[in-house]
């Protein structure tokens, strides 16, 4: 009897061992948590390591996951960058942090000047180990070999753009560093709100406008093809100068009573400019600006040296100011 009852207890404690062999607690080999890892990771190692070929005024360039250090040789590229939220580590300044206007100045981080926009300085680019370089085509076209041993560079329109060729090379920014959903939804923001200020302008506005840069050098009047001019134009404001074989044209004061604008807006360069010897000529007190009294001085930073959504915006509503709101 006793026999019997030990065999029947060994059969059960065999039943029961066999049922719990199949739920085993080993911790999974690393090779099955790796291959889970991997499962989990994948969409998003895609994203950031994926390669696309960007078209712009030099060619095409390849570009390799989200550009983090970012050099911008043109002062529109940093407007474009801080519309998306980007901060350059690198920025050809002209050798002056001043010139960085502040509503842009309040969206970046501190930076590495880079020399000037016309001779920007190689050896501290590359110094920067930057993994993207977007370049100007008028300043640069000759250095961009040089630029793209350190790093990709795009090379788009800045210096010679109108407002469009600029909003075209935000587009392809916000694409090379792989915001270009985010870049779009900016855009539309952007034009929303120049329709507001479009809004603000009188149906009857028939005055012609002049934006110049003015200093002691000469008078520099930009066209309705410049980048100021094409700006006030989208909004409804008529450019004295319309036009000609050069966006910014070097006139003198014969030619600016010639064009007899209604409105003057100056972008001042230096204490002493070329206006301050017109101002007792009766030549420039006959122009229709100087007369009634419709002369403005405005920030040249803003006005001529950024070009860029931010400072489109920010442009149009001094302009407003100026003309409905004092």
């Amino acid at each position: 009897m006793k026999k019997v009852y030990v065999g029947f207890i060994l059969m059960i404690s065999i039943f029961v061992l066999a049922a719990c062999g199949g739920q085993s607690d080993e911790p999974a080999s690393a090779d099955e948590t790796n291959q889970q890892e991997e499962t989990e990771t994948t969409g998003e190692d895609q994203t950031s390591s994926e390669s696309r070929v960007i078209t712009h005024e030099m060619g095409e360039t390849t570009i390799t996951g989200d550009p983090k250090k970012i050099v911008a040789l043109e002062f529109s590229y940093v407007d474009a960058l801080a519309s998306l939220g980007i901060s350059p580590i690198g920025i050809a300044d002209d050798n002056d942090e001043n010139r960085i206007i502040e509503p842009i100045r309040d969206k970046i981080d501190d930076y590495t000047s880079v020399g000037t926009r016309k001779q920007p300085n190689l050896e501290v680019i590359s110094s920067l180990e930057p993994d993207l370089i977007i370049a100007d085509l008028k300043r640069h076209k000759d250095i961009y070999p040089q630029l793209e041993e350190i790093a990709p560079t795009i090379i788009l329109g800045s210096l010679a753009a109108d407002y469009q060729g600029i909003l075209d090379g935000f587009e392809v920014i916000a694409q090379a560093v792989n915001q270009e959903e985010h870049g779009a939804e900016i855009l539309e923001l952007h034009k929303q709100k120049m329709e507001e200020l479009r809004a603000q302008i009188p149906e009857d506005e028939t005055r012609t406008v002049m934006p110049a840069v003015v200093a002691s050098s000469g008078f520099y009047a930009h066209d309705d093809d410049s980048y100021t001019g094409s700006l006030l134009s989208s909004i409804g404001l008529t450019n004295a100068i319309q036009s000609g074989d050069e966006r910014y044209n070097k006139i003198n004061l014969e030619q600016v009573v010639e064009f007899n604008p209604d409105i003057m807006f100056h972008m001042v360069a230096g204490d002493e400019t070329v206006v301050d010897e017109w101002a007792d000529n009766s030549l420039y007190q006959d122009v229709s600006a100087v007369e009634s009294d419709q002369v403005y001085q405005v920030d040249r930073n803003m006005w001529s040296r950024f070009r860029g959504l931010i400072s489109s915006e920010q442009i149009l509503e001094d302009a407003i100011n100026h003309l409905y709101k004092n």
